[in-house]
């Protein structure tokens, strides 16, 4: 086994991967909860989509344990449900069942672009500044979302989107002690920091009263059978459908890849042309299990930027994966046992996580300004529109435009102009409703 994920190359032990395999599953369990819930305004039974959600964790993660061999995660992503939820069902009007079929659709052609060698082309044509323009928005994302989770930060009005919330609030309190006491612990370097923290700040809760205990530790799961194959494959290739397949396709695309070139080059994995060897295979991962994801009844599944969690952890190989697929498998019996990890516990880990990523800003160019400006457009926009599908598609079309613009021609790449092609069309056939 030691041998098969290569841990002497990659200087990692048991101990190690599995620290860090635990502490990424704690950090995006909220998932196996929040996703039922999002997907139940679109008439799918929450209890069959928690089963799904689950099925599908453990089909993607396993999958990159052992084909890609990569410290990833794999689950349905955040944001892509809320798409399907509310704009394709509510607002559009079209079934759950159509919806499936288009993540179907959009999952076997991902497999077909994999399979043929076009994202992997495409991927190595992304400029440097970009790449690490990916790593420091989704380090930013993930900060957001951790100080949102703690109850830090609060949804504001409309002309205030976001606000300082009421952090005199004990739960508050023990979110930021949490994230003081995470930060302290990395300072004085201690192994398993930031699973440590999340532990600490759980026990606190519930030994305060402020996390209740459930009333069982274990539950069957549900049955999965009102969702399973129940995908509408006519009704997604029809011509008034074709704006949802395509939106899904590249907000599928855009967040693997920007995850994947992300994450990995907190890793340490990347080549010395900036470059993740054999991309293929996690990407042939992430488009396999969008499509199982489609058929077990849930959205499009890929790589969760929560992973570096445990990559700053030091999970650098498969077994990582494995060992949080493992932890999903055991969610399938347990699933009343995550209630006990609060966002206050798990909140401070995605700080800590966005406060490494942000290290690539300091590699930016900041004398260039047709790869500075795609940079910062990349970040802000992932950030500010809540959406690492939009920073990154911006920071596509941007970089050709400002090169054409500068009359620097030949600095694009055919990669480029088909990702910034590629990218108008997200925008031209997304439904804005």
């Amino acid at each position: 086994m030691r041998n098969f994920f290569e841990f002497e190359r990659l200087r990692t032990g048991y101990r190690q991967e599995i620290v860090a395999g635990v502490t990424t599953f704690f950090t995006l369990s909220y998932i196996i909860v929040v996703n039922p819930a999002i997907l139940e305004a679109s008439g799918m039974p929450r209890g069959a989509s928690m089963t799904a959600t689950i099925l599908t964790a453990i089909f993607g993660t396993l999958l990159m344990a052992f084909y890609a061999k990569r410290p990833f995660a794999v689950a349905p992503y955040m944001g892509e449900n809320a798409f399907i939820a509310y704009t394709v069902v509510k607002t559009l009007g079209y079934s759950w069942q159509t919806a499936l079929g288009a993540i179907l659709v959009s999952g076997i052609l991902f497999t077909i672009i994999t399979l043929t060698g076009l994202r992997r082309w495409m991927a190595e044509a992304i400029p440097a500044s970009l790449k690490h323009s990916f790593s420091t928005g989704i380090g930013l994302f993930l900060a957001f979302l951790g100080l949102n989770s703690m109850g830090v930060i609060a949804m504001g009005v409309p002309d205030a989107p976001v606000k300082l919330a009421n952090i005199s609030a004990p739960p508050v309190l023990c979110g930021l002690f949490g994230l003081i006491v995470t930060a302290a612990l990395l300072a004085r370097r201690v192994t398993g920091a930031l699973f440590a923290g999340m532990a600490l700040t759980t026990v606190i809760m519930v030994t305060t009263g402020l996390t209740p205990l459930p009333a069982s530790l274990f539950s069957p799961p549900p049955s999965i059978a009102p969702i399973f194959m129940k995908v509408d494959i006519g009704g997604a290739l029809t011509w008034g459908f074709i704006g949802v397949v395509m939106s899904v396709l590249v907000m599928d695309f855009v967040d693997t890849m920007g995850t994947l070139i992300g994450l990995s080059a907190r890793a340490g994995l990347l080549d010395k042309d900036g470059n993740l060897p054999e991309i293929e295979k996690p990407m042939l991962v992430d488009a396999l299990s969008t499509t199982v994801a489609a058929l077990l009844g849930t959205t499009t599944a890929g790589v969760f930027i929560e992973s570096a969690s445990g990559i700053e952890q030091g999970g650098r190989t498969g077994f990582t994966a494995l060992v949080v697929a493992a932890m999903f498998g055991l969610a399938l019996f347990f699933s009343p046992l995550l209630t006990i990890v609060p966002p206050q516990a798990y909140g401070p880990v995605l700080v800590v996580v966005g406060m490494f990523m942000i290290e690539s800003a300091g590699r930016l160019d900041f004398g260039d300004y047709t790869e500075l400006m795609p940079a910062f457009l990349t970040i802000v926009m992932m950030l500010f529109t809540f959406n690492i599908g939009v920073g990154i598609t911006t920071g596509f079309i941007s970089w050709v435009a400002l090169k054409v613009l500068s009359g620097r021609f030949r600095e694009i790449t055919s990669g480029m102009v088909a990702l910034a092609a590629l990218s108008l069309t997200f925008y031209l056939f997304y439904p804005y409703h």
